[in-house]
């Protein structure tokens, strides 16, 4: 009997090939993510995904900022302006969800009754080992539909654990699960290189390093993060000033979770970045 590895025609492999990209190469796979943002359908034609891009957070005197830009793009389309891309996952936990919506709200919902659960059932929280790991094991089972070219989602989860030091907790992640603790900040997403520049210069050259601004001051260090990424980056929204679309922008911290609501980003936007 033919052996599996004899069905392979090894001559189609190159010295870089791998299983998954021999079939992308002979039509049986969809894109890689990495190569493009689209699906095939029944009909081998490209459907593009709806993305949802840039996320930051960092650490400052408050806690942990976390913020995400409003467009949902899908190739060339910009598919909604309006999206909600820093979500609640309980009284002190946010996740940051860069790639595809769909798959990221169902893995936030996942997690929020997971943690839910736990606590009802164990009286307690969940510790923040265990939060980080159940995200990190959402990511690794759906990895089977990241090679097929969907589902992507790269997130940044930040917490606070006041009986533990340091409180504030933050972590990015790969597509396959892996999860980075970070001590300052972290940003993912098509306009993420732009970010990092503007929060590594904030942290190492600004008037303050990142951890010892106050709200307003962290808040307007995000704001011109992410208008810096607007500038180079289509599929960032930054701020729409036409339009008075503003980031969602959320602080973690000792009491809990708060929400800056779109007057008071905006009153900050136009005195620290317009």
């Amino acid at each position: 009997m033919e052996s599996p590895g004899a069905l392979l025609d090894h001559s189609l492999l190159g010295a870089a090939d791998d299983f998954p990209s021999v079939l992308r190469r002979k039509g049986l796979l969809a894109s890689a993510p990495g190569a493009g943002t689209g699906v095939t359908n029944a009909g081998n034609s490209l459907v593009p995904q709806t993305q949802a891009t840039t996320i930051l957070a960092f650490k400052f005197q408050g806690g942990v900022l976390v913020a995400g830009d409003r467009r949902a793009t899908a190739g060339n389309t910009v598919v909604y302006d309006r999206a909600d891309k820093v979500l609640e996952i309980d009284r002190h936990s946010v996740m940051a969800i860069a790639g595809v919506p769909a798959t990221a709200w169902e893995m936030a919902r996942v997690l929020e009754h997971s943690f839910q659960f736990f606590r009802r059932t164990q009286l307690q929280e969940m510790s923040v080992d265990g939060k980080v790991r159940a995200l990190s094991k959402l990511l690794r089972d759906n990895f089977g539909f990241v090679m097929q070219g969907v589902g992507v989602v790269v997130p940044i989860f930040a917490t606070y654990d006041a009986q533990a030091e340091p409180s504030a907790r933050l972590y990015f992640y790969d597509a396959m699960g892996a999860q980075f603790e970070v001590a300052d900040y972290a940003a993912t997403g098509s306009g993420s290189p732009a970010v990092r520049g503007i929060l590594y210069y904030e942290n190492k050259w600004g008037k303050k390093p990142l951890s010892k601004l106050n709200e307003d001051d962290a808040v307007m260090v995000a704001l011109r993060a992410l208008d810096t990424a607007a500038e180079s980056d289509t599929a960032t929204g930054g701020v729409d000033r036409d339009g008075k679309i503003f980031p969602v922008i959320k602080i973690v911290s000792r009491d809990g979770i708060s929400t800056l609501a779109d007057k008071q980003i905006a009153a900050l936007f136009k005195r620290g970045v317009a």
